[in-house]
């Protein structure tokens, strides 16, 4: 009697227990290294999911099914809390969602497999995200209220949902002769947007950055610079989508990059009035970088970050726009209008007396600062003669007050 007594007693004990003292085994340690900082995250076993060559609705259902009654959630509360830690952007996190889907499921060895883990982790992160397949290929998309650009999208229910790995299929596919449908494919609580927006890139390693130099003649002087520039900006851009200016001219320069290039402007321009500042960036932007079409040098357009525009060779006109934009703001925090022509787009500051011939834009006067190599050598305030007669469109006006 005593030993059944003891035997209940000791499995009532067990049952209140919690759950994570047992069951240990089933966890196992995924660990990589995200952009200089090391990650470890707790695997259930159980979402070791298995995924053939067969790719049809039911296969894609069998999937989701088996992997939504596994034990995910300790694994997702780890990788949100990472997010929210590190103040990750939405983009940023898709790249920790998808460096974490390599390492549980490579995808050189089944793409199917690693493109249903990225879906499954950021759903279970709450974003709105949607699979497509034509028997054959696989399409993951994500909603998104944002104008994305040059990247496969469709509308449902009033929303738009963008593709995430067109990029894949060598960014491009014929959609006319290749039918894709939509798998229901139901996770409950995702709903959120997803944003390309990026507003903080990530505590880099300082061993991870390179030396670049950079030099221009200014007045019948020489500057020279050596700028601090992280390769891994690449990387964190490389399938990065044509968005709208405003996203993309406001992308800030990481830690290192800052520190080494804004303090010497800052620098330079000392003593200097603000137009004769604003002259300097200009002739810095437009003679420090080699020109090149993105058509000649990607095969495509590609608008470059700020950051990336001091990091690549070459730049066109909308890459340097978006850097003396970021220098201007930086420095001086100016309005700031960004016009765009049939095949040019240069920048126009608001001074306390315009300079030039102004353009007028909601009653205010700004001056033309042409970041861009030009056939003559444009002052503040002047544009080229070629544009003088094209029509212009303002696709983006900063005004600092409303930062």
């Amino acid at each position: 009697m005593k030993t059944r007594c003891y035997i209940l007693s000791l499995l009532l004990f067990i049952s209140f227990l919690p759950k994570t003292s047992f069951g240990q085994n089933n966890y196992s340690t995924i660990s990589f290294d995200f952009f200089g900082d090391p990650v470890s995250l707790s695997f259930d076993k159980s979402n070791e999911i298995s995924f053939g060559d067969i790719l049809t609705q039911q296969t894609l259902q069998s999937f989701q099914k088996t992997i939504a009654a596994g034990n995910s959630d300790l694994f997702i509360k780890e990788l949100l809390d990472y997010k929210k830690q590190y103040q990750l952007d939405d983009w940023l996190y898709y790249q920790l969602i998808r460096k974490t889907a390599q390492h549980i499921s490579p995808k050189t060895e089944n793409y199917y497999r690693y493109t249903l883990y990225k879906w499954f982790l950021l759903t279970k992160s709450g974003y709105d995200a949607t699979i497509k397949t034509n028997g054959e290929k696989m399409l993951f998309y994500v909603h998104t209220e944002e104008s994305i650009y040059n990247i496969p999208s469709y509308i449902k229910n009033g929303k738009q949902y963008v593709c995430l790995n067109y990029h894949d299929y060598g960014g491009y596919i014929d959609f006319e002769k290749e039918k894709f449908i939509e798998v229901e494919l139901p996770v409950i609580g995702a709903e959120k947007g997803f944003s390309y927006k990026i507003t903080r890139l990530p505590e880099f390693s300082p061993g991870d950055y390179e030396d670049r130099k950079l030099q221009f003649n200014y007045k019948e002087t020489d500057y020279q610079f050596k700028v601090k520039l992280n390769p891994q900006i690449k990387t964190i851009f490389a399938n990065y989508p044509v968005v709208d200016y405003e996203s993309y001219f406001n992308i800030p320069l990481s830690k290192a990059t800052h520190e080494s290039l804004i303090p010497l402007l800052k620098k330079n321009v000392k003593g200097m009035n603000t137009k004769n500042g604003v002259d300097y960036l200009m002739r810095f932007t437009r003679y420090a970088f080699l020109f090149e079409k993105d058509s000649e040098v990607y095969g495509k357009e590609k608008r470059l970050s700020p950051e990336q525009t001091l990091l690549y060779e070459q730049s066109d006109c909308e890459d340097r726009a978006a850097l003396f934009f970021s220098l201007v703001k930086e420095i001086y925090n100016l309005p700031m209008i960004v016009l765009a022509y049939p095949d040019h787009v240069t920048i126009a500051v608001k001074f306390n007396r315009p300079v030039g011939t102004p353009i007028l834009y909601n009653g205010d006067k700004y001056s033309v600062c042409e970041p861009t190599p030009q056939k003559q050598d444009l002052a503040v305030g002047q544009l080229s003669r070629n544009l003088k007669k094209e029509t212009y469109e303002i696709v983006y006006a900063y005004s600092p007050s409303r930062q």
